[in-house]
């Protein structure tokens, strides 16, 4: 017989003093949240039935949309992504993916591996796509399918022009997925008015939920095609047919992630209380006073203004500094969590969900100052939390 292993327990692993989370996701989430992923429930229960009807009216409101075709997904952001793609792309669909970093890519990918003839729109670094390009594209390649990232998270840029890119391509009769997992509830997202097909989203980010726990909404039109499918899709746990079965009908797939659940549900409540305008208006308000006060301090923002994105703040990496030590350093002497990036020489500050409060700004502000100035870059910390003190002060 094996010998048991000796292990540290949990807490002796964790910090004991909490980091502030402050990258590129997951977020702080608040107390109710937590709390409620505390609580495991029968999943096949009548109670468990009233919170899914419950958290597909919230959503609906979230994603903007009369569809009925919400569902969850027992995973990351990413299995949301990949449930809209094994869905609505069979072998030999032409997809056009537009690419402004990692994520774009990757839709890419997924579609490639279930049998997509996939083309790239490939944008150049810190830029977002422009509509004559898709149009061009559109025109010559004719996709039936087209995937975008709404706010591209690895390279924190903003497609600005997503309501029209969108519109345009159901003129050409495409049906069109939205990467939003950082940006829905953090700035508008229109699933019917900007004629959008498929949306995803994972619960870690701008919905302050735990992650492995996400969202899906398709259109009437996307179910059709979902529907008259003439094979099931490649991935049985991701099929939309059988996921239908718990989320609309309270029987059975596989065994819900329960308290992920509930957390989810506790997290769209709170959305609904505050209200999408409120919301995108504390969102904005914060994000730029992060922004200028990261610029005051002397720092360079990531990227082109119109296609900066507000949830997801790109800074550019001082000469003869090593981005890698600035994420070490800001955590084991600060205790703030930033993320790094995807290639690009960024560091890059969330500003999603309980991130965009106030008293998390000022820190996270004063704790990158400091850290930079400890790494040798020309830095005015006071400055730069004056300017969000500005910021902050203006916009109430």
């Amino acid at each position: 017989m094996f010998s048991p292993p000796t292990v540290d327990s949990i807490n002796s692993l964790l910090p004991s003093e909490p980091l502030l989370m402050m990258g590129a996701g997951p977020v702080p989430i608040p107390h109710s949240v937590a709390q409620a992923n505390s609580i495991v429930i029968n999943h096949l229960g009548g109670t468990m039935a009233k919170i899914i009807h419950q958290m597909k009216e919230m959503a609906r409101y979230v994603f903007q949309t009369e569809s009925r075709w919400i569902l969850g997904v027992a995973g990351p952001g990413s299995a949301a992504m990949e449930m809209s793609v094994c869905n609505l792309v069979f072998p030999g669909t032409r997809v056009l993916s537009v690419c402004n970093g990692y994520f774009g890519r990757r839709f890419a990918e997924m579609a490639t591996r279930v049998g997509g003839q996939v083309e790239c729109l490939n944008v150049a670094d810190g830029e977002a796509a422009q509509v004559a390009a898709v149009r061009e594209h559109l025109e010559r390649f004719r996709p039936e399918v087209l995937t975008i990232a709404q706010g591209e998270t690895s390279s924190t840029v903003f497609n600005i022009h997503l309501p029209q890119i969108t519109r345009l391509a159901r003129e050409y009769g495409c049906y069109v997925i939205v990467d939003a997992v950082c940006t829905l509830s953090t700035m508008p997202c229109e699933m019917d008015n900007w004629k959008i097909d498929a949306v995803v989203t994972g619960g870690q980010k701008g919905l302050s939920s735990i992650p492995g726990v996400s969202l899906i909404a398709f259109s009437e039109r996307a179910w059709e095609r979902i529907s008259a499918r003439p094979v099931p899709p490649p991935h049985w746990c991701l099929d939309a047919k059988l996921a239908e079965q718990f989320w609309h009908n309270a029987s059975y797939h596989y065994t819900a992630p329960v308290s992920g659940i509930l957390a989810l549900h506790e997290a769209l409540h709170l959305i609904c209380q505050e209200t999408l305008e409120e919301r995108f208006a504390r969102h904005l308000r914060c994000s730029l006073g992060l922004q200028r006060g990261v610029e005051a301090m002397g720092l360079k923002l990531y990227g082109t203004p119109e296609s900066r994105l507000n949830s997801v703040v790109g800074i550019v990496v001082p000469d003869g500094i090593n981005r890698a030590e600035i994420c070490e350093q800001i955590s084991l002497k600060y205790r703030v969590e930033i993320s790094g990036s995807f290639g690009l020489n960024i560091v890059r500050i969330g500003q999603m969900g309980e991130q965009c409060r106030a008293h998390h700004l000022f820190r996270t502000l004063h704790a990158l100052g400091s850290t930079m100035k400890d790494l040798g870059a020309d830095v005015d910390v006071a400055a730069g939390v004056a300017a969000l003190e500005r910021q902050l002060q203006g916009a109430l």
